[in-house]
C-alpha cells in the first residue's frame, strides 16, 4: 500500500504507518479558506473525510480510513490524488 504514495505529488507522508499528511501553505486567509472548502467538496463526492487542521495561511490535511480502525487503504490515496488536483 505505501508504494502508492509515489502517484502522489511531492510533500505527502505517511506517519506512523497509518495516515497520509500534506501541508499546504497560502498567501492568505481567504485562499486558505477557498482551498478547505473544495477539499470539503472532494471529500463529499469521494464519500472520505480528512481530518484538516487550519491556520491563517495553512491548511494540514491527514486522511486515514477511520472505519477501518485507522489504516491506510486506497481510498486514502484515492482522496489524497484528488485533493492534489485542486493545486
Amino acid at each position: 500500500m505505501s508504494d502508492r504514495i509515489n502517484e502522489l505529488k511531492d510533500g505527502w507522508e505517511i506517519i506512523e504507518g497509518k495516515k497520509l499528511r500534506q501541508k499546504f501553505q497560502f498567501k492568505g486567509f481567504l485562499k486558505t479558506m477557498s482551498f478547505v472548502n473544495a477539499v470539503a467538496w472532494e471529500a463529499n463526492r469521494n464519500m472520505h473525510h480528512p481530518d484538516m487542521e487550519v491556520t491563517f495561511n495553512t491548511c494540514t490535511i491527514n486522511i486515514t480510513t477511520h472505519d477501518e480502525g485507522n489504516t491506510l487503504t486506497d481510498k486514502d490515496f484515492d482522496l489524497a490524488k484528488s485533493i492534489d488536483q485542486l493545486g
